[in-house]
């Protein structure tokens, strides 16, 4: 998949993931999203709700890319393997690869000054193969139907960053806001030439209520981290 001549690496914007928590009983709540093109959705769709994993959004995530993909955002409750077998049943339906990932590209790591971009935003990360990634929890307590929602469950601000050569990066991710804080981001962004590609719900019934802001640029990636540094400073992150 590419956007604005920039091929994604999955660790970017094209991963989909299934996070479980245990809950009383031997249950568990499971939450994710997955990442289809748009004739996979409804044939994934009808094998997850057969099997009892509702789903809670569909939408974009970014924009102009091509091949079109969607995001479709999911909620369990119940037993945990019948939950896992009904997911990978439903990717069956799609041409998402569930086996080992593809060789590395000639694209390092070396091409991007993490330690840079650590101090611009003030915040550490890890590199998932080359794309470096950073995670900001919110200040309170999610819950989603009763149940805490952990930041590792999707409730966090994902920053990802992935080198594009000559001290550049693409940078995806979302912020996940309260509505309040919505438009002071958009606005930080926007003056930091990061462009808002998405804003939407993730999730039906958490509170408080969030909002998730996608966002885009490409460029001098320790000046975007900046930029981002702006947006986080308008939101009631951790610090």
């Amino acid at each position: 998949m590419t956007v604005g001549g920039v091929a994604l690496k999955p660790a970017l914007a094209l991963g989909g993931w299934v996070a479980f928590k245990e809950i009383a009983g031997g249950q568990a709540m499971a939450m994710g999203d997955l990442v289809l093109t748009e004739d996979e959705v409804s044939p994934v769709m009808a094998a997850l709700q057969a099997g009892g994993v509702e789903q809670t959004a569909l939408h974009n995530h970014v924009l102009k890319e091509s091949p079109r993909v969607m995001y479709m955002h999911i909620l369990a409750h119940g037993d945990p393997s019948k939950i896992a077998r009904t997911i990978h049943d439903a990717l069956g339906q799609s041409r998402t690869p569930l086996g080992p990932a593809s060789p590395a590209s000639a694209t390092s790591a070396s091409d991007l000054d993490t330690a840079g971009i650590a101090r611009a935003l003030g915040l550490a990360g890890k590199l998932n193969g080359v794309v470096y990634q950073v995670t900001v929890a919110r200040s309170e307590k999610i819950m989603e139907m009763g149940t805490e929602v952990p930041p590792s469950m999707g409730v966090a601000t994902a920053i990802n960053f992935q080198p594009t050569g000559g001290g550049k990066a693409a940078i995806t991710g979302d912020f996940v806001l309260r509505a309040s804080e919505v438009n002071p981001v958009i606005r930080a962004l926007r003056e930091n030439r990061i462009e808002v590609t998405a804003v939407h719900s993730h999730m039906l019934d958490e509170e408080p209520r969030l909002f998730f802001m996608h966002f885009w640029a490409n460029d001098d990636a320790v000046q975007l981290a900046r930029g981002v540094r702006a947006a986080l400073d308008r939101t009631a992150s951790k610090k």
